[in-house]
């Protein structure tokens, strides 16, 4: 059987998405890295969002990307995450169960219905390095207290740690 991948629909523009947390919880962030259909470019974002879960982590990620999408007059967006989780939980293949997610996950769907389209693949690590990387970054300026912000960048606030463990 051959895997099927999911392309992006025309005009979109890609967001590759990770999330993590030394410990689980522990000091944890996010990476988003965003690209056009051939691939270039556009921006790259990370952040520190303290002590959290690596699924809390992950859905922050999302939420970034959306809202940056949304921020740039993007209607069209491809995500494309190694969180099987999160991706099963966006398209409606699983329920979001855990009260720590849930609230995230409302807020990832309400941004998500503004698109004209959103479309969310599940990719393997080695095809999610950049955000991988961004989000490890991420975690070491949680680790140090800094944050990767930019300047007039808006912050997201740091949820409390909600136990997030046997979500499917």
């Amino acid at each position: 059987m051959t895997a099927r991948i999911a392309m992006p629909s025309r005009g979109a523009i890609i967001a590759y998405i990770d999330g993590g947390s030394r410990g689980n919880p522990g000091p944890a962030g996010f990476g988003v890295r965003i690209e056009t259909p051939d691939e270039a470019l556009v921006e790259e974002l990370h952040e520190s969002i303290g002590v959290a879960t690596n699924n809390v982590a992950e859905y922050r990620g999302l939420l970034a990307a959306l809202t940056w999408a949304l921020e740039h007059g993007h209607r069209r967006l491809h995500v494309r995450s190694d969180s099987l989780l999160l991706v099963r939980q966006m398209r409606g293949e699983y329920r979001v169960k855990n009260p720590g997610l849930q609230a995230l996950y409302r807020q990832a769907r309400a941004l998500a219905d503004r698109f004209e389209r959103v479309g969310f693949e599940h990719v393997p690590r080695h095809r999610n390095q950049d955000a991988d990387r961004l989000a490890n970054l991420a975690m070491d300026e949680a680790k140090c207290g800094t944050s990767g912000l930019r300047p007039g960048s808006k912050r997201q606030n740091a949820l409390p740690f909600e136990d997030d463990s046997g979500e499917r």
